[in-house]
């Protein structure tokens, strides 16, 4: 028989410790898996809806029009503005950046390392003559209904933590309430959608 050297027993006993500490079904907590309580998975908020192309380029020039900015700040602004509702990507915002610069909007500058955006005399011309019409592309009416499905989902993630406790208490009468809870909800909320 071979014995088995001090640093194969950590081993074992670490492997040990991430399996107890998985659970029976292989992730961690009581066996859900990814969920709207924590993970990646396919849970969560449905993502809003796209911002046109025409939303994104109003925004950058709304934004330049107060001061030059560079792509970063541009994209932090905008979602600090919606709070947090609208996150473009810098994937959305540079090329529209290099298409206004195209179209003699706007120039970009290099200053501290930095490329800064500033709009040209005609980029100003067109913000002066549009702005009125674009209003604040930032918060769009769907952003309310959005809010609510934020709030809809957040409850949503409180309702599967209870859950998660109260699998965990080995009360199988109140595993058996909680489940008729949840089985009304889901009924009440196929209710919702059938009015």
């Amino acid at each position: 028989m071979t014995e088995t050297s001090p640093s194969e027993k950590n081993n074992e006993s670490r492997d040990e410790r991430r399996r107890h500490h998985r659970g029976p079904h292989g992730g961690r907590g009581p066996g859900f898996g990814p969920g709207p309580w924590g993970g990646r998975g396919p849970w969560g908020p449905p993502r809003g809806p796209r911002r046109e192309r025409g939303d994104v380029r109003a925004a950058i020039l709304l934004l330049l029009a107060e001061q030059p900015r560079h792509g970063y700040e541009l994209i932090t602004e905008i979602s600090d503005r919606s709070d947090g509702r609208w996150q473009p990507s810098p994937g959305s915002i540079y090329p529209v950046l290099k298409r206004l610069a195209r179209d003699g909007l706007v120039r970009p500058e290099h200053e501290n390392g930095k490329r800064i955006f500033t709009l040209t005399d005609e980029g100003r011309a067109l913000v002066a003559a549009e702005s009125e019409s674009w209003g604040q592309p930032w918060q769009r009416p769907e952003d309310e209904a959005s809010e609510a499905g934020m709030e809809l989902w957040d409850e949503f993630r409180q309702l599967a933590a209870a859950a998660t406790q109260i699998s965990q208490v080995n009360n199988p009468g109140q595993i058996e309430a909680a489940t008729r809870v949840v089985a009304d909800a889901r009924k009440a909320i196929y209710g919702l959608l059938a009015q």
